[in-house]
């Protein structure tokens, strides 16, 4: 306590100087902290279940998350031994309408087995959760489902009452047997959902005819206490027969079914859609934060130095008097703690805010993302981590330079300044200039990537359109395709929309998956080498020129095109340009069929009536893929609930069209949900994480420039203090000011050259691990090498000349009255 004291009064004795050292620890570790708490919630956080540690997903050789029927799980439950529970969920949660007669609300809502939560090990939070009898055709208490914490809590007003009230969800009335635990989230890590209902509930719900060899599960075991994977894994695999032929599904069996051999994935941190998209941009900021962090502990080591050289004469009277040197470096490195402690502490605080910020960035209201981002032990513990580091990597040297006095120090005068030279000054010259040009090397090729991306030939004119997504929960899939065009044609007729159209999978906000489309001769097999074609779309008339997209030969899709009539598509000049580079495709006949991995399913020949332009459609990074269209007319009936509609508006903003575009839908159908958003929108939201890390890496390399700055021109005068009485000694003997300002810029700008050349390498070295992240350029860029180095050396130049500067204007007078 004496020693955190006199640590608390030293650093009380120069205010500015402690408030610059906390702000930049504080900057610097909040800023890690608030990226490992990203990274934590996202890819290190356990699920919150009983025992994550047992939790293995199934999947097998061809595919880490394939998706399996209720009947290979309902085999799989049955016929494996070393596993202790078995559950099934889909992987998709969708969206749901709670509600009837025109008042609805569309939440997130899942399926999952009966087995879900009690192999998971989750208690309710209220009531009781899904279990086996529930999964049933014929519920013993009627359907049932579970709402979330958040739900409840936000939407039924916390009332222990909810539990057992009637719910009406997609026009099936369901009652609330329970609700979950706060801290639930599903296993889908990242996204969250409103309601769970059973899975045998779905055909019902969905108004499709989904039954039990319906390929949509994920499958995930909880394996039994002291049950090696290896051993799991070979029991599973001993079992595939068995199971093969059990679960061979009934209509449409297939020698491909199963083939595929069984493996076991840890499941312990859960499943994520999000971590291939943001892993890698997590990563590549967690390495920004932490060269930022590595100058900041360089730059107030430095000015700990400082300190230090200006304390000799003190610590020189306690060495005097009898202190050892251990107990003076104690005090020291107590008062770096003590300056680590308090930018941890602000910097936790910092963190909180912008993991929330982020967050809000990263989000979109189409597909929030749900991310546990709190203070852990584990998060905790880092910012302890980095506190200590900080403080040993910033404290020790200093520290260790500035006990090293003798007792006759003290007997010199007071103001005098020593005149000893030490090499770190140097070195943290060479290495903030090293690890500054990495950081603005690095914030130029994000920001460069970004606008790049921003800047991507489209294909379409997102400007004036409307994306309207809808959800037609309660209507049946024999009908849905008549709705979507009956609700494309109304809107098309407001006032003020110059085209509408609907679509399944549009551009940006589509999810394009699911099998492939392969094409071949009309009347034969199309060969197991057969082109894929990954991107396909159903729409209807009007969504063409509702998107701006141009019909480049042939014609649009109209009243022709239904179910019965021949079969038509059109394609895009990328798809002609890949498998018919040379031919006229109008009127071309094509065999389709769909290949999964049962094998190919047959769909069909379809005739080619129009080619429209390129667009962008899944993602702006990837490049323009083949792509086939085909009418929504033709589809009966349309499993798809949720569907998009392409409204662009004659003139102005498209958001001032939602409310009677609502109104033309309502007066439709009363009981469809739906929501807007303008579609260049949409594009910005698409950019999320392309746009967060160009502004935090522009950031973070402004700031790096800065603290660069700060430390070359705090060593500079400290360097330049140093030397004073020499400096002083020779302006008396006539030098020339001038050159004076020469010997000090040149000594700097030695060490400024060795910190750009170790940059340089070290920043061609490091380009490797950011290819994947970068757009329209290569990550060794001459262009983007040459600026940062011109920007660093002129900041550099600028922050050692001005101490050289005054340097020269030092009076010899006064310097020899100190001496």
């Amino acid at each position: 306590m004496h020693d955190l004291r006199l640590a608390i009064r030293s650093l009380s004795a120069t205010p500015l100087v402690t408030c610059v050292a906390m702000v930049s620890l504080a900057l610097g570790i909040g800023a890690n902290t608030a990226i490992f708490s990203l990274v934590n919630a996202l890819l290190l956080r356990a699920l919150p279940v009983r025992e994550p540690g047992r939790l293995f997903l199934v999947s097998n050789a061809r595919s880490n998350h394939p998706q399996f029927s209720y009947s290979t799980f309902a085999q799989i439950r049955d016929q494996v031994d070393p596993f202790d529970g078995v559950l099934g969920y889909t992987a998709c949660c969708g969206k749901s309408i709670l509600g009837g007669d025109g008042v609805h609300e569309t939440v997130d809502r899942q399926f999952v087995t009966g087995e879900f939560f009690e192999t998971l090990g989750v208690r309710p939070y209220r009531g009781r959760l899904l279990t086996p009898a529930d999964d049933t055709a014929a519920p013993p208490d009627g359907p049932v489902a579970v709402v979330s914490y958040p739900y409840w809590r936000d939407h039924l007003g916390r009332r222990n009452a909810a539990v057992g009230a009637p719910l009406t969800i997609d026009g099936t009335l369901v009652t609330i047997v329970g609700v979950t635990p706060p801290d639930f989230f599903g296993v889908d890590v990242g996204r969250s959902f409103d309601v769970i209902v059973p899975f045998h509930l779905a055909p019902r719900l969905l108004s499709t005819p989904f039954d039990d060899d319906t390929v949509w599960l994920t499958i995930m075991v909880r394996a039994r206490r002291g049950i090696e994977v290896d051993a799991m894994t070979a029991a599973l695999r001993a079992a595939q027969p068995q199971i093969r032929a059990a679960a061979m599904p009934k209509k449409s069996p297939s020698p491909t079914f199963l083939r595929e051999s069984f493996a076991l994935e840890p499941a312990t941190t859960g499943v994520s859609t999000l971590r291939e998209r943001f892993e890698r941009p997590l990563a590549a900021l967690f390495g920004v934060v932490a060269l930022v962090l590595l100058i900041a502990c360089t730059n107030v080591g430095s000015v700990l130095l400082a300190r230090g050289s200006a304390r000799r004469h003190e610590l020189s009277v306690r060495v005097a008097l009898g202190a050892s040197r251990w107990r003076l470096v104690r005090q020291l490195l107590v008062e770096s703690l003590v300056l680590a402690s308090t930018g941890s502490a602000v910097g936790l605080l910092f963190a909180s805010w912008a993991t929330q910020l982020l967050l809000m960035e990263l989000s979109n209201p189409r597909a929030a993302i749900a991310l546990d981002a709190s203070v852990d032990g584990r998060v905790l513990a880092f910012a302890v981590g980095a506190a200590i580091a900080t403080a040993l990597l910033f404290g020790t040297a200093p520290a260790l330079l500035a006990t090293a006095v003798a007792p006759i120090d003290a007997l010199r005068s007071h103001g005098r300044v020593a005149t000893e030279h030490t090499a770190l000054p140097s070195g943290v010259i060479v290495l903030n200039v090293a690890l500054s040009l990495l950081l603005v090397v690095a914030a130029g090729l994000f920001v460069q990537t970004f606008e790049r991306l921003a800047r991507v030939p489209l294909g379409f004119a997102p400007d004036r359109t409307l994306v309207v997504s809808v959800t037609a929960s309660t209507v049946p899939a024999s009908e849905r395709p008549k709705l979507i065009d009956r609700l494309a044609r109304a809107v098309a007729g407001v006032p003020g929309v110059e085209a509408a159209g609907g679509a399944l999978n549009p551009p940006i906000v589509g999810e394009i998956g699911g099998a492939d489309l392969v094409v071949g001769t009309p009347g034969s097999v199309p060969p197991p080498d057969a082109p894929r074609i990954s991107h396909v779309d159903v729409i209807t008339p009007g969504w063409f020129a509702a998107y701006g997209i141009p019909i480049e030969a042939g014609r649009d899709f109209d009243d022709r095109d239904v179910v019965g009539a021949s079969r038509v598509m059109i394609v895009n000049e990328a798809f002609v340009r890949r498998l018919f580079p040379d031919r006229k495709v109008i009127g071309m006949p094509l065999a389709l069929a769909w290949r999964i991995d049962r094998g190919d399913v047959p769909y069909g020949t379809h005739t080619i009536v129009g080619v429209a332009g390129n667009s962008v459609y899944h993602t702006i990074r990837e490049p323009v893929q083949p792509m086939i269209f085909l009418p929504m007319a033709s589809r009966d009936p349309l499993l798809q609930k949720d569907f998009y509609l392409g409204v662009r508006a004659a003139a102005g903003s498209p958001a001032l069209l939602e409310r009677s575009v609502a109104s033309a839908i309502a007066a439709i159908n009363p009981d469809v949900a739906c929501s807007f958003e303008p579609l260049a929108q949409e594009l910005d939201e698409s950019l999320a994480d392309n746009r967060v890390l160009a502004v935090l890496s522009m950031f973070f390399g402004l700031l790096a420039l800065v603290l660069a700055a700060v430390g070359l021109y705090g060593v500079t005068a400290h360097a330049v203090a140093q030397r004073r009485t020499e400096i002083g000694i020779r302006l008396a003997l006539g030098a020339n000011p001038g050159t004076i300002v020469t010997t000090v810029v040149a000594h700097v700008s030695t060490l400024v050259g060795i910190g750009l050349a170790a940059g340089i390498g070290v920043s061609l070295w490091a380009a490797r691990l950011v290819r994947a992240l970068l757009y329209g350029l290569e990550p060794r860029d001459p262009a983007t090498l040459i600026g940062a180095v011109v920007v660093l050396a002129t900041v550099a130049t600028v922050a050692g000349g001005l101490p050289a500067w005054r340097a020269s204007r030092i009076d010899p007078a006064e310097v020899l009255r100190e001496s």
